[in-house]
């Protein structure tokens, strides 16, 4: 496995990079959310190779990463130029969060053109698009002069990386992969979806950084829950939409305030080795009368912002420092906590060493 220490200043390696693009080869590089492994988004081989890599179902549909123009205005990117090669009927509301909010963690979905692969879109009718805002992402597509595919680089339903050490250690001895070393992503969790394809409504898909109050304070728009009344047909499939996903080995649980003794007696074996996030704002379980004796705790921000930044990292120290079981609080109320509690939830559902039998429908 080779790993390129990545200044964004080397271009020789991104340039390499590129080439193992072209060749139909597979690199894992960073972006705001998480580190994705790429490729060609025209190549039918090489998607093979991310399911094959992943072991991601090939139905589970993909996101194409596009790159704004290499010396550009925000106020006067041609964004239909750069989608009119992946979708169609891209409205005037779209184009609004696109100037709005791209490049950035926002993923938004479009009927496709029809060139586009059926290994990207799991043979649905729709293609979800981003422009992540990250120099290395936006330097390797652009010279790439493609869209690149990009899941998390890690195996299908664990626990995303943020660092290029996570995917050093998610494929050792396993795959030669060149890695771009792009330093801690800085959101850290992925990407909000918003789906322009299945009505007169954007629809939220999947919740993250940015949230819709978030765009509408910025272009006035509303977007709809899943399941407000509005006429919908079916939404369509996106990434990280499974029951199942983002999930450590270790056994993870949410607990409710005061109520860690609640999430314990679901496993009355445990007697000890149990790791216990608390919010940095608060005191330990110990004072709040619970039987801390056992428990190891671990302080994980009361901002909802560093907190998603920290969330994966976290889960992978602890589910690498061999404890029984792993407690997290419940986030709060708020829109600002739906990206991080969609994830935990998640990553509960399918945490466990069974985790890979779990129904991810």
């Amino acid at each position: 496995m080779s790993t390129a220490s990545t200044s964004l200043q080397s271009h020789a390696v991104i340039n390499e990079a590129v080439q193992t693009l072209r060749d139909g080869g597979l690199v894992a590089f960073p972006t705001e959310t998480v580190y994705g492994l790429g490729a060609d988004a025209r190549n039918q081989n090489a998607i093979q190779k991310v399911f094959s890599t992943k072991n991601r179902p090939t139905n589970h549909p993909l996101i194409v990463h596009v790159a704004a123009p290499d010396k550009f205005d925000q106020d006067s990117i041609d964004w239909v130029s750069v989608l009119s090669p992946w979708a169609r009927d891209i409205s005037e509301d779209a184009l609004k969060l696109i100037n709005a909010f791209w490049p950035g963690p926002l993923t938004l979905v479009f009927k496709r053109d029809k060139s586009v692969l059926n290994e990207v879109t799991g043979g649905q009718d729709t293609v979800a698009i981003r422009a992540p805002n990250h120099p290395i992402a936006q330097e390797l597509i652009r010279k790439l002069k493609s869209g690149v595919v990009a899941p998390s680089a890690n195996r299908f339903g664990k626990v995303s990386p943020t660092s290029a050490a996570d995917v050093r250690n998610e494929f050792e001895g396993e795959l030669d992969l060149m890695i771009l070393d792009g330093g801690d992503c800085s959101v850290g969790i992925e990407s909000t979806i918003i789906d322009f394809s299945s009505g007169d409504h954007p629809v939220l898909l999947r919740p993250g950084f940015i949230t819709p109050k978030d765009i509408f304070a910025k272009t006035g728009i509303k977007i709809y829950q899943a399941g407000e009344q509005i006429a919908v047909t079916n939404s369509p499939r996106v990434s990280g939409s499974l029951k199942a996903h983002y999930a450590p080995t270790t056994p993870l649980r949410l607990y409710a305030p005061g109520r860690v003794l609640d999430a314990l007696s679901e496993f009355p074996d445990i007697k000890s080795r149990v790791a216990v996030a608390v919010w940095d704002s608060e005191s330990s379980l110990g004072e709040d009368g619970h039987p801390s004796v056992h428990l190891h705790e671990v302080a994980v921000p009361s901002d909802s912002t560093t907190f998603a930044s920290r969330l994966y990292r976290t889960l992978r120290d602890l589910d690498q420092q061999d404890w029984d079981l792993i407690l997290f609080p419940e986030p709060p109320n708020g829109e600002e906590w739906d990206g991080v509690r969609d994830r935990l939830q998640r990553a509960c559902f399918g945490s466990g060493p069974s985790s890979s039998n779990h129904d991810n429908n």
